[in-house]
């Protein structure tokens, strides 16, 4: 891989002519019906076709070689006109309010083509034609989510200066973030010529442009994380909870966990956690023993976190045996009855590890509630998903030492240093992912993979994968991506990798 570095002078003058030129980079100017073409070159030229297809910087578009309309000086014709009659050099008469002005003859049109010293016609050059493989890039460079799009479409962009050659083309459409506006943005990718489309972001966008792009069998690899718009030449290379759940409880199962209990929000993100959690469970000889939800709008997440820790139960129990023991009254009741003061229930939860699906704010307030409600960090193993991967989770002592599924930090980290470096910022968490489907456009695109159809699904979905940004994956049968994940532990200040993610697919 050409190092980043050594492309940031061709990425700046990128950067420069996405701001002098906005009829090609720019979603504010507004897409050209021809689709927004970026033709990317390793020396990091961009050949600028606004001037010559008539659109000017200022917006409106405009002939090209327009005729002049203006006559020469006193009214005279200019050389090579001719005359009503059809004879040179005679001065035509001006039109008269009933008669149609006349033309120039077809003799003194054909006189005018350029032609070499011998007589022979110069023919006219020829349109230049975009050459190579065309992928188009349908991103929500508009409306809420306009951010997210463009910080993809800049990871896109670094694929594309580490990987393309001169025979590769990118062609970006605005999906407005709706619908409505993936949908047109897949027919003008279509219209284009493009050969796969990357992206959609949300998963109602994949599926306005799926039956497009099924029409005009061009394959969409998208980011969505919603398993259902996946099938039929649609992929998409989201993070899906399944992986992340399997992954931790196999480590988890290693630690000799047997007993699994979810915690999570109600919806459909929760019912896909527990529908892993149990295929997982199945598969490692433990069983998922208890599952609560919780209203994600709530603002109280007491009564759940009470109701799977067992409290109440605990609780009596707890008073029971101060009553006998207080009703006994001899020494060694006394002292049993000192031990039992601190405690608020006795008995542990009815599982070994606890998976608290959730991320953000949520994450923070529901594990707070876990000691308070006796569930013990130190005796229950508290699990996550790919929801924990975030900075600063150790500031919540109840979530130290817990364990979750994500993408190596220190690989992730690499490709944070790069974009900062080359655009002044950091990433969004899903850059990686533009960077990862661009990347792979590039690479199977490319001419000595010496295939006709190199985007077709035996290509994209064979059983060794890719190693990408967040690590190795690759296209299940269904079209869902499946990643190699290594296994986390939050720490105070800063998480370790305690099980590194594999270099390669287990079972290829």
């Amino acid at each position: 891989m050409t190092p980043i570095t050594r492309l940031l002078p061709s990425i700046r003058r990128a950067a420069a002519l996405r701001r002098a030129m906005p009829c090609w980079f720019s979603p504010r100017w507004g897409m050209p019906r021809w689709g927004s073409l970026i033709a990317l070159t390793v020396a990091g030229s961009v050949l600028a076709a606004c001037g010559q297809l008539g659109v000017g910087l200022g917006g409106r578009p405009k002939p090209i070689n327009a005729p002049s309309t203006a006559s020469a000086p006193g009214g005279a014709s200019q050389p090579g006109a001719a005359s009503p009659s059809g004879r040179e050099g005679q001065v035509a008469s001006a039109p008269s309010a009933d008669r149609p002005p006349l033309l120039p003859s077809l003799e003194a049109l054909l006189g005018s083509i350029p032609r070499t010293e011998d007589g022979q016609i110069l023919e006219p050059p020829t349109v230049p034609r975009a050459r190579g493989l065309r992928v188009a890039v349908l991103l929500p460079l508009s409306g809420p989510n306009q951010r997210v799009g463009a910080a993809m479409l800049s990871a896109a962009e670094m694929a594309l200066f580490d990987f393309a050659g001169p025979d590769f083309e990118m062609l970006v459409q605005d999906t407005k973030g709706t619908p409505e506006g993936a949908a047109e943005a897949a027919r003008l990718a279509v219209g284009d010529g493009a050969s796969m489309i990357v992206g959609p972001l949300l998963a109602s966008s994949v599926r306005a442009v799926a039956d497009i792009a099924r029409a005009a069998n061009v394959p969409v690899v998208a980011f969505s994380s919603d398993r259902t718009v996946v099938g039929d030449g649609v992929y998409t290379m989201g993070f899906f909870p399944g992986d992340e759940v399997r992954r931790v409880m196999e480590y988890a199962a290693a630690k000799r966990a047997r007993r699994f209990a979810l915690l999570a929000p109600s919806g459909p993100y929760g019912d896909a956690v527990l529908s892993a959690m149990q295929d997982a469970a199945g598969a490692l000889g433990g069983e998922v023993v208890q599952a609560e939800f919780y209203d994600p709008q709530a603002s109280d997440f007491a009564p759940s976190v009470k109701h799977i820790a067992n409290y109440d139960a605990r609780r009596r129990t707890l008073e029971e045996q101060r009553a006998i023991l207080q009703e006994s009254g001899d020494e060694v009741s006394q002292l049993a009855l000192k031990r039992l003061e601190n405690l608020q229930t006795i008995g542990d939860p009815p599982f070994d590890a606890l998976l608290v699906a959730d991320g953000g704010k949520r994450l923070v307030e529901v594990a707070a509630l876990l000691p308070y409600y006796d569930i013990d960090p130190k005796r229950v193993k508290i699990l996550g998903t790919g929801q924990w991967d975030e900075q600063d989770l150790g500031a919540e002592p109840a979530l130290i030492d817990g364990w979750y599924a994500a993408p190596d930090p220190a690989v992730r980290k690499a490709f944070s240093d790069e974009y900062a470096e080359a655009f002044g910022l950091r990433p969004h968490r899903l850059a990686t992912l533009a960077y990862d489907a661009a990347a792979l456009a590039v690479v199977l695109g490319k001419p000595d993979q010496q295939t006709a159809s190199p985007f077709n699904h035996a290509i994209l979905a064979q059983p060794g994968g890719f190693a990408g940004r967040d690590g190795i994956f690759r296209f299940q049968s269904d079209g869902a991506a499946q990643r190699g994940l290594a296994v986390l532990q939050v720490g105070r200040r800063e998480t370790k990798v305690v099980d590194p993610a594999p270099k390669a697919f287990p079972n290829y």
